[in-house]
């Protein structure tokens, strides 16, 4: 299923275009401010992101800025209604994958979203990168600083589902459910606060201080989202 993110405050060109985009294996997301896509980036991983520049709380572009110093490499469209060089060259520079000025052809837009997703379908990376860290859990590559970091499996599968479901707190028991897949119910219960405290050692500066993987009390942990 490929996954689009659409950040445009006029409803009637957001709904025309899912509308135009959507269809067999393939979803559109929507959002109408900025507030409201970072929530959404921070809970989903996406294939594309389609991003108005000028919406009601903030800029596109800013937000396109913070998301690529996080080291989301997600292709990005912008949208704009200003057609001067200067914007499509500061969108471009800003880490942007292409530039569409309002008002556009849908026929157009879908042509260049499927370009964006053909080429993204081919890129060989599988890591992420967030911070002083890089995550490539297929090739089990784990790195801080630029220094590798070894990772039981146990702390493989909890740090995957930390950092998938980064700036939102997971529940000690969906945590268990999802590292120990093979017989949670065996599972000694200190096990998973063994494990945190073994992935901090390994991942935060100061483990007692941490600033990724955090305690949220009376549910669970949470990778938080840094700003």
């Amino acid at each position: 299923m490929e996954r689009i993110f659409l950040l445009e405050d006029d409803s009637t060109l957001s709904r025309g275009i899912s509308m135009a985009l959507c269809g067999t294996g393939r979803t559109v997301v929507l959002a109408d401010c900025i507030a409201q896509a970072k929530r959404k980036l921070a809970e989903t991983q996406f294939d594309l992101l389609i991003l108005d520049i000028n919406l009601p709380d903030g800029r596109g572009l800013d937000l396109l800025r913070t998301l690529r110093s996080q080291g989301n490499t997600t292709p990005v469209i912008l949208l704009t209604a200003n057609d001067l060089e200067l914007d499509e060259v500061t969108g471009l520079e800003a880490g942007a994958d292409d530039y569409i000025t309002k008002p556009f052809s849908l026929a157009v837009l879908r042509a260049r979203v499927n370009t964006q997703l053909r080429r993204g379908s081919v890129r060989p990376s599988t890591q992420m990168e967030m911070g002083p860290f890089l995550f490539d859990f297929e090739r089990m590559n784990f790195r801080r600083d630029g220094l590798a970091v070894e990772l039981s499996k146990t702390e493989q599968k909890l740090l995957r589902v930390l950092v998938e479901n980064r700036g939102h707190a997971v529940s000690r028991a969906t945590l268990v459910d999802r590292v120990w897949t093979d017989g949670a119910e065996f599972v000694e219960e200190n096990a998973l606060s063994v494990t945190v405290k073994r992935l901090r050692t390994k991942l935060e500066k100061d483990p007692a201080k941490p600033q990724y993987l955090k305690t949220v009390y009376g549910i669970g942990y949470t990778w938080a989202v840094q700003p």
